[in-house]
């Protein structure tokens, strides 16, 4: 049983920056990690993935030259540095894992998901 757990949310201003933590524990896996987003009355959206080596990123066009995804050095722990951050950011932000090496977008093809972290930005 693999389990995700986010951490680095909370409340800044427009303009400013916060960095997200995922730590993933149960059993060694090597896999595509990915940072969905979930804003009241929306679809959950992909926001950046990372491939299982780090070689390959995706990022929404929404985030592009903003967002950053990173893996630890363990490699299970995944990273999202967010900054110029835009009250439209304003969402719960989701960690999650696919057991496959290759980057991969599509949320069903996701294994295993973290409990969430909220980011709010002000105006």
């Amino acid at each position: 049983q693999v389990q995700l757990v986010e951490s680095g949310g909370g409340l800044v201003q427009a303009g400013g920056s916060l960095r997200l933590s995922c730590a993933a524990s149960g059993r060694t896996f090597s896999s595509t990690m990915g940072w969905f987003r979930q804003a009241p009355g929306k679809e959950r959206e992909l926001v950046a993935a990372i491939s299982s080596s780090g070689g390959s990123t995706y990022y929404a066009d929404s985030v592009k030259g903003r967002f950053t995804i990173s893996r630890g050095n363990a490699k299970n722990t995944v990273y999202l540095q967010m900054n110029s951050l835009k009250p439209e950011d304003t969402a719960v932000y989701y960690c999650a894992a696919a057991n496959r090496f290759s980057l991969v977008t599509g949320s069903n093809e996701y294994d295993y998901w973290g409990q969430g972290t909220q980011v709010t930005v002000s105006s």
